[in-house]
């Protein structure tokens, strides 16, 4: 049996695809957990709930914790050390291997123009000191109490038929389809990696499934030589068949926004992120798989593909 803890989220779903080439034994775990994949095991639970984990997890021979929680600092740090706790715990009880799906948030801000997995951890946001914390309690558990654990880290990533879990699609794709202009926070001159889920949803299943690949951490596939800003705009206007208009959103204008707008107030704090270059090098990731990330057009047309059917017609 392998076990996705928060399957229904846009790296949940593309995982639930890719581990069918390993099991016919998946079991999807959420508060209202969705079949993927005819043959998929439902499990209704509160991860929240040590209990639940502990039921949840229990005859898994790997979990994978891709869930998101509500994009609120105030919420991850009151829910994320505990659910790891819980996780970490049920994993231990089981003799369960854990493959955690985390981000960049934790990394030093002065290195993120060539992020590796070797890249100083400084976090400088709210969000970021919780990545941190998790991680320093997976590899407390590795190196204490002998938990297999592997960290499976992407960039912001993009893909088809995500649901308001994409910056990229949130303020450039979603705005040039409907004929709109493009928002792009910060500077559109810096370059800016993203990672396309169905690679991460592959990518982590080979993680889970190669007993080697343990007790480290591992860049997704994320295509190389990222677009900046602005390129992003064409690239996406160009295959629209659009004008790739925009307009930049400052960190002063975030602020103003947060008033308004919840979620923009939980951007200021990563605002830094689009004030430099962020290129995620997965390099480690491809040599030892030979397994290369999906070209950036080719990603950007599959989407359009996907859910803008006549666009792409």
């Amino acid at each position: 049996m392998q076990t996705i803890l928060g399957s229904g989220g846009a790296i949940g779903i593309e995982l639930a695809h890719a581990l069918t080439r390993y099991t016919g034994n998946i079991r999807l775990v959420s508060r209202n957990p969705k079949t993927v994949n005819p043959d998929d095991q439902l499990f209704s639970a509160d991860l929240t709930r040590r209990e639940e984990v502990m039921r949840a997890i229990e005859g898994s021979e790997i979990a994978y914790l891709t869930i998101g929680l509500p994009y609120d600092a105030r919420v991850w740090q009151a829910t994320w050390p505990p659910l790891m706790k819980n996780v970490i715990d049920a994993c231990k009880t089981h003799n369960t291997k854990l493959v955690f799906f985390d981000n960049v948030y934790l990394y030093d801000p002065d290195y993120m123009g060539a992020m590796t997995e070797d890249t100083p951890v400084r976090p400088v946001s709210k969000k970021g000191h919780v990545r941190a914390q998790l991680v320093g309690m997976l590899q407390d558990a590795v190196e204490k109490d002998g938990l297999q654990a592997a960290i499976a880290r992407s960039a912001d990533f993009y893909g088809p038929s995500i649901k308001n879990a994409s910056i990229l699609t949130e303020t450039v794709i979603k705005n040039l389809a409907r004929g709109g202009k493009a928002n792009w926070l910060g500077s559109v001159h810096f370059r800016h990696s993203f990672t396309y889920t169905p690679d991460a949803g592959k990518a982590t299943a080979l993680l889970g499934n190669t007993a080697d690949a343990f007790n480290q951490v591992w860049h997704l596939p994320t295509a190389p030589s990222p677009f900046t800003g602005k390129e992003w705009i064409e690239a996406i206007a160009g295959e629209f068949g659009v004008e790739p208009r925009f307009r930049t959103v400052p960190r002063y204008m975030v602020r103003l926004l947060g008033f308004l707008m919840p979620i923009m107030k939980e951007t200021v704090e990563m605002m830094y992120q689009y004030e430099r270059e962020y290129i995620f090098d997965s390099s480690k990731f491809e040599k030892r798989f030979d397994i290369h990330a999906t070209p950036y057009i080719e990603g950007i047309r599959n989407i359009i593909k996907t859910d803008y059917p006549k666009a792409h017609g």
